[in-house]
């Protein structure tokens, strides 16, 4: 049987794609998996497609054409991906080694037509200029000299039937018998992200929170999705790049008094071994847009301020390995005087949360009383946070607490395998109010180690970490002293 060739137009595909709905699932890692839908009217035999409308950065490996029913097999003989769509520099390239027609415009304003060849059109296809791949300056020839530059606007001939005026997908299918379904198609594509961002709001005192959390969908894929249905996937989803290629209820008056209205909420679910955040309704996503979405609104979140000082500055030494340390006597004995301001709070339900919270920037307000507008006072970066799990964030250096840090004794014995050190830490508190401070020290030089002497108990961190949490009185100092044995026999 001859085979019957079929054209889809691309009115029809359109007005099919905005029927449908296209859907999006965007992960945070500058790609998407896009879903669509083609209306098909095969005959038997062979059957040429053609899909107009996809995205300039779509991996042409990953296509999937299926029929979503699972009526009808589809047989992909041959696929062709063209994103070269017609501009003034590819129909230059096109045209290069011949000569056109150039309408120079005079300074009086009238115009004339001067020929000229194409020596050099200087284009760069759009998957050499995400790739950074600059392009030249054209070459034309005009009357036996070399120009640099175009002569005028260029006039081509009309366009010829391979010309495509956007991203296309080209199929040869086989069909055993003729049949129509609304196929299914789906892809991989660069250009599409997303990243969470938080605000933290509080009162000018008190460590109650407000917190408003965002997503921001960035569409760079050279395609629009007019009112489609958007997932965004959290997670640290393993991607292979391309070579050079490329986060109490009674205080309602910190946000203006307003509650989240009973309107659609984003929803989220654990899916494999990430979570998935679906958009409540369809939204149309421009190409070369960003849009925000709040996701999380939590009133009276409980959260406390932390004043940790780690005073250990390694300096030049910082890399080194165990074995280095502990024969270096003047290694971490330089002090650092800042004190660091962390915020902390835990992701439950009972303390307004306890949703995961995808990675982003956490941006922190406090409202001036005097005059009740908000001041922002520092900002971070949170990575995936499971629900329950405890939130910390560093926030800057304390203006007012700084801290001291010396040692008061060394002793390095070969003999035994033994080696005493003795420090003694002061913080000092300029605050009006008390304040507790965190002091964090760690016991670097081996392995195997004692406290023997301490003028304060001390909390066990981590196999290597202690902390002492003392209290620094308004206008005065705290100090605190400890000698470590370490021990390597």
């Amino acid at each position: 049987m001859k085979p019957t060739r079929l054209l889809v137009a691309t009115l029809l595909l359109t007005a099919s794609a905005a029927a449908q709905g296209q859907a999006l699932t965007i992960y945070n890692q500058n790609f998407a998996v896009v879903r669509d839908q083609v209306a098909l009217d095969l005959q038997q035999g062979q059957n040429d497609v053609q899909f107009v409308g996809v995205t300039t950065q779509l991996e042409p490996d990953s296509v999937v054409l299926r029929d979503p029913s699972g009526k009808v097999a589809l047989a992909v003989l041959e696929q062709n991906y063209r994103a070269d769509t017609i501009s003034q520099g590819l129909l230059l390239q096109r045209y290069e080694g011949q000569e056109i027609d150039f309408v120079v415009t005079d300074r009086d304003g009238s115009e004339r037509t001067v020929r000229g060849r194409i020596v050099r059109s200087g284009y760069v296809p759009a998957f050499a200029a995400n790739r950074n791949q600059g392009g030249e300056a054209p070459i034309v020839e005009v009357g036996g000299k070399l120009r640099f530059s175009l002569p005028g606007q260029p006039l081509f001939p009309a366009l010829t039937d391979d010309a495509i005026l956007q991203p296309t997908l080209h199929w040869r299918l086989f069909a055993d018998a003729a049949a129509r379904l609304d196929a299914e198609v789906s892809y991989v594509t660069a250009g599409l992200s997303w990243q969470a961002s938080y605000n933290l709001i509080a009162p000018e005192q008190g460590d109650v929170m407000d917190i408003v959390g965002w997503v921001t969908i960035d569409n760079q894929s050279g395609k629009a999705f007019p009112e489609a249905t958007i997932k965004l996937m959290a997670g640290d989803v393993n991607k292979i790049q391309p070579e050079g290629g490329p986060r109490s209820g009674g205080d309602d008056m910190f946000l203006g008094g307003m509650r989240r209205a009973a309107a659609p909420e984003v929803t989220e679910k654990a899916f494999d071994e990430f979570h998935l955040y679906s958009l409540p309704l369809p939204t149309t996503l421009h190409d070369r847009q960003q849009k925000q979405v709040e996701f999380v609104r939590a009133i009276g979140v409980k959260t406390q301020t932390l004043y940790i000082y780690n005073g250990a500055d390694t300096g030049p030494y910082r890399g080194w390995n165990m074995e280095t340390i502990r024969n270096q006597p003047d290694y971490g004995t330089q002090s650092n005087p800042k004190v660091w301001v962390m915020r902390e709070f835990l992701n439950t339900e009972a303390n307004g949360l306890g949703i995961p919270l995808p990675k982003g920037r956490t941006r922190f307000y406090r409202r001036d009383d005097a005059d009740g507008r908000l001041e922002f006072t520092g900002e971070n970066l949170i990575d995936h946070t499971p629900k329950d799990e405890r939130v910390r964030i560093y926030t800057g250096d304390a203006f007012d607490v700084v801290g001291e840090r010396k040692r008061t004794d060394y002793g390095l014995s070969n003999n035994q395998h033994q080696l005493e050190e003795a420090f003694e830490i002061r913080v000092r508190n300029q605050k009006d109010t008390a304040i507790e401070v965190r002091i964090a020290e760690r016991l670097y030089r081996w392995l195997n180690w004692r406290v023997i002497q301490k003028s304060h108990d001390f909390v066990q961190t981590d196999a290597q970490n202690i902390e002492f949490r003392v209290q620094v009185p308004p206008g005065g100092e705290t100090v605190v002293t400890y000698r470590v044995r370490y021990d390597w026999q």
